[in-house]
């Protein structure tokens, strides 16, 4: 279960002050991508990790084409999703739910050292 290394990675990007920067930028790749879910700025960790994993869910059955074009806006590494190596969609979107914010939270960081 890779649940609680996500919470980690939420609790060091709070700690960092970069987690209402972390929202915006998902809510900034998602609108690019033309996928119509937003996250909420008062939405707690665990909240977003939830609903992130909700909606990715949703939209790898239902819209694969609008997930590939979010995965192409976030720039996921393609080397790091062909190591996910799990059987059951719940625990492939738990991992692409990492991979996310991981990425999300590389970008912000970047963004707020220059």
């Amino acid at each position: 279960m890779i649940l609680p290394v996500i919470s980690e990675l939420l609790n060091k990007i709070q700690n960092e002050s970069l987690y209402l920067k972390l929202i915006q930028q998902l809510n900034k790749d998602f609108l690019l991508a033309n996928l119509p879910y937003r996250f909420l700025e008062t939405e707690t960790p665990k909240e977003l990790i939830n609903s992130l994993t909700i909606i990715l869910q949703k939209i790898i059955v239902n819209n694969y084409d609008g997930y590939l074009n979010l995965i192409y806006r976030i720039d996921l590494s393609e080397k790091e999703l062909a190591n996910i190596k799990e059987k059951s969609l719940e625990l492939i979107v738990e991992n692409i739910t990492f991979l996310i914010l991981k990425r999300e939270y590389q970008k912000v960081w970047f963004k707020n050292t220059i």
